[in-house]
C-alpha cells in the first residue's frame, strides 16, 4: 500500500540526512508512526536524468529511520561509483526512497526456471553464488526489459560471467530471491 505521507517523511529524512552531512543547518526531522518500524530501504539519487549514487540493505534490520539516513549519507558520499556529493551539486540532486518488501525464494536449480518465474517491471532480485551477490531494484527493468537480458547484467554486477550457471549443484548454486518495492521519488530537483 502507497501511503502519500510515509513518502514525503522518508523524502524529507532523507534529504535533510544529506544535508547535515553537508554541514547545511536542518529543521526538525518528520515524524510518522512508520519510522519506528523495522524496514529495509534503498535510496537513489539522481542528477541531470542519471544516477549519481544508490545505496541499500535487503533486509529489515533497525529502524525505518535509520535506514533511510544512513543509506541517504551513503548514497551521497559512500557509493564506490561516484565521488563524494558536493555541496554545490545537492539543490540539483533529487531523491528516491525504495522500501523493500522482504525477500522471497526463487526456487529453481535450472537458469530456464529462474527466467520464467521473474516478473518484469515488479520483482527486484537478489543473486548469490558463494561469496558473490548483488541485486537490482525493480526499477532497473526500465533499462533492461527482458528477464533474459536482466538475469546477465545481473551476474555481471556480481562478478560472474554472462553465461554462468551450475551446471554441478554440489559445488554450489546459485541462490535467487525476489522482492518488491514501493517507491517514492521527488518530482525533480528542489
Amino acid at each position: 500500500m502507497r501511503d502519500v505521507h510515509l513518502g514525503r517523511t522518508l523524502l524529507a529524512t532523507a534529504r535533510m540526512a544529506i544535508a547535515s552531512e553537508l554541514g547545511r543547518a536542518v529543521g526538525a526531522w518528520p515524524e510518522h508512526a512508520a519510522l519506528a518500524s523495522f524496514g529495509a530501504t534503498f535510496v537513489t539519487l539522481m542528477k541531470s536524468d542519471g544516477l549519481r549514487g544508490c545505496i541499500g540493505t535487503l533486509q529489515a534490520r533497525r529502524a525505518l529511520r535509520d535506514d533511510v539516513r544512513i543509506n541517504a549519507v551513503a548514497a551521497a558520499f559512500g557509493d564506490p561509483r561516484f565521488p563524494p556529493l558536493q555541496d554545490d551539486e545537492f539543490d540539483d540532486t533529487s531523491v528516491e526512497v525504495s522500501l523493500l518488501s522482504p525477500p522471497e525464494r526463487v526456487e529453481s536449480e535450472e537458469e530456464t526456471g529462474v527466467l520464467v518465474r521473474l516478473r518484469p517491471d515488479v520483482d527486484g532480485v537478489i543473486l548469490e553464488y558463494g561469496t558473490q551477490r548483488a541485486t537490482f531494484l525493480p526499477q532497473v527493468w526500465e533499462s533492461l526489459p527482458s528477464p533474459r537480458e536482466f538475469l546477465i547484467e545481473l551476474k555481471r554486477k556480481a562478478g560472474l560471467p554472462a553465461d554462468f550457471w551450475p551446471a554441478d549443484t554440489r559445488l554450489g548454486r546459485c541462490k535467487m530471491q525476489r522482492y518488491r518495492v514501493v517507491k517514492w521519488q521527488e518530482a525533480t530537483a528542489p
